[in-house]
């Protein structure tokens, strides 16, 4: 098992520097990350750090609030794909579904999937907003809206990743959806526990810490 294949090497703090992101697509290319998650508007410095190598570019949509109209996502989500990313991870609208408006929730998801095609969709679910009965309602959603992920947390919330939502997001979706984990995953032994569980993507800042053994002290 390649634990950096499972990686999307990420930084998504709003203070991060345009150096921050060239050392971080260093770092991706150095110990052959899956992917570099970055926010959309430095998709081109990575696209130009990371040249023609198999680092794949992730980017977030809608983050990390989930609130921003539909449009607002897809036009966000064209416009990084037009500059190189080859990945959307979108936040869901979570006061939709938390307001039972399951049919604004779905329309906001199947919109931005039909609008990006065959690029691969992860939906934030943002789990530390929400109950067992909301994560399990959120997964149904994406599945209805044929996205290909579901992911446990921005990381800017109250909480990240948790084992125990990750098993309920399992299944739900069983084998229709993958799952990618991230917030608070800081070191190798906790990536190998959730890949265990039937995670597809590990998201994290710590990739490095976890090549090396290490923990890292940082939040996402």
């Amino acid at each position: 098992m390649e634990l950096n294949k499972y990686i999307d090497h990420t930084l998504l703090s709003a203070s991060a520097t345009e150096a921050d992101i060239l050392q971080l697509c260093e770092e991706a290319l150095k110990y052959n990350f899956y992917s570099v998650c970055v926010n959309s508007g430095y998709v081109p410095i990575a696209k130009q750090a990371l040249g023609r190598s198999e680092v794949k570019i992730c980017t977030v949509v809608g983050f990390p609030l989930g609130a921003m109209s539909t449009e607002a996502k897809i036009f966000e989500a064209k416009k990084a794909i037009e500059q190189g990313a080859s990945e959307i991870d979108m936040v869901m609208n979570i006061g939709r579904l938390k307001s039972n408006n399951h049919v604004a929730v779905l329309k906001d998801i199947s919109d931005i999937k039909k609008a990006i095609g065959l690029i691969p969709l992860k939906v934030i679910l943002e789990i530390s907003e929400l109950s067992k009965n909301e994560i399990v309602k959120a997964c149904e959603i994406c599945m209805d809206a044929h996205a290909d992920f579901v992911k446990t947390s921005t990381g800017f919330s109250k909480s990240g990743a948790t084992l125990t939502a990750v098993k309920i997001m399992k299944k739900t979706v069983r084998n229709e959806l993958k799952i990618k984990a991230s917030g608070g995953i800081r070191d190798k032994e906790t990536a190998l526990k959730y890949i265990e569980v039937g995670v597809d993507r590990i998201g994290a800042s710590a990739g490095v810490a976890m090549m090396n053994n290490e923990t890292s002290n940082s939040s996402y």
